[in-house]
């Protein structure tokens, strides 16, 4: 059997245990994200109480665990195979959300659910193979040479965009913020994660890397990128429902890491047209099932801005001087009325 496809193999299995886990994580944070709500600041609006609620770091574990496994499935497998089946976890997610955060999956999500499957195995069927790497300072070539370098300065220039003018602005109300800046730093997260993962490999395989200092520059550049998007999608969990973040941020993450993968690693070279097509086509196919799938859950209830709208409304009933005045709460006070009150009338 060709080395290549069993590596392919071995990466698509990565991937779905990664995604199981991963999706299963997106619910048990959210859970622990809302109780860490009720004693405390919510991470929406700058607070760090999640950190001390256990439910959030079993969350964190699983999707440690997911991670690893995803990690794994890179030094297998090209971008263009392992990212796209991130799409199961999103189907693991709404399942869970069903039952355990009462978000509820329609029948039509079922067919969401298939087109999902349908598009990764198209996916998987003509996905590219890997490019023969033999050492790190192969890596860190293709991320110098200019057209990537392009894109990840182009990257950063949008992240502080929507850090600094968007987020203070229009956080709490567009998903797109939160999202946006998740996808385009995970797109980096993934490129440096796979440098990485290669250098391990060739290290296992006897050629150390662990000298170079590419090696280093690509691990700091990963925990940078892992830190930030974890930050941000904590704060997405935490403002919006599960059903939009996961597909919005699947669809996103997706595009601009198969975008930087096709720029740094040249992942369709070498590549028929029919064979591009039908992983575009897959692609496509697995986005409209997430898309699907965010059109038939319900929304999350809208908040109570003012603490005060909740309460009972309060009628005035006073008698003065064989007058009876009755005051509603919603209603302008008289001219009179507030003379009374002014008057101490009632000492």
């Amino acid at each position: 059997m060709d080395a290549s496809f069993l590596d392919n193999l071995k990466g698509f299995v990565l991937a779905v245990v990664s995604s199981a886990f991963i999706g299963s994580s997106f619910i048990i944070k959210k859970k622990g994200l809302q109780r860490a709500a009720v004693s405390g600041r919510s991470a929406s609006s700058g607070g760090y109480g999640y950190l001390l609620e256990p439910l959030w770091w079993i969350g964190m574990v699983t999707m440690i665990v997911g991670e690893i496994a995803n990690f794994v499935a890179y030094i297998f497998a090209p971008a263009v195979l392992v990212t796209p089946l991130g799409a199961l976890s999103i189907i693991v997610s709404a399942v869970f959300a069903h039952f355990l955060l009462r978000e509820k999956l329609r029948k039509l999500g079922i067919n969401g659910c298939v087109l999902c499957i349908v598009g990764s195995t198209l996916i998987v069927l003509h996905a590219p193979s890997e490019h023969s790497l033999s050492s790190v300072e192969e890596i860190w070539e293709l991320a110098t040479q200019p057209a990537f370098l392009l894109y990840t300065a182009s990257a950063i220039v949008v992240v502080l965009v929507l850090v600094l003018c968007c987020e203070p602005r229009y956080g709490q109300t567009n998903i797109m913020v939160y999202i946006g800046i998740c996808s385009i730093i995970g797109s980096l997260t993934v490129m440096s994660i796979k440098a990485i993962g290669i250098a391990i490999k060739l290290t296992l395989e006897g050629s150390s890397q662990v000298a170079h200092f590419q090696t280093w520059v690509f691990a700091m550049v990963a925990i940078t990128c892992i830190i930030t998007q974890l930050n941000y999608l904590n704060k997405a969990l935490d403002t919006f429902n599960t059903a939009v973040v996961s597909p919005i941020y699947y669809a996103l993450f997706t595009s601009f890491t198969i975008l930087a993968s096709a720029i740094m690693f040249k992942d369709w070279s070498g590549q028929s047209a029919s064979s591009i097509v039908s992983v575009l086509c897959g692609f496509v196919i697995v986005l409209s099932g997430t898309m699907v799938l965010h059109g038939t859950r319900e929304p999350d209830p809208p908040l109570i801005t003012d603490v005060y709208s909740s309460l009972p409304q309060i009628s005035w009933l006073v008698q003065v001087n064989g007058n009876i005045w009755k005051q509603k709460d919603d209603e302008e006070l008289s001219t009179d009325f507030i003379t009374i009150l002014r008057q101490d009338h009632f000492s």
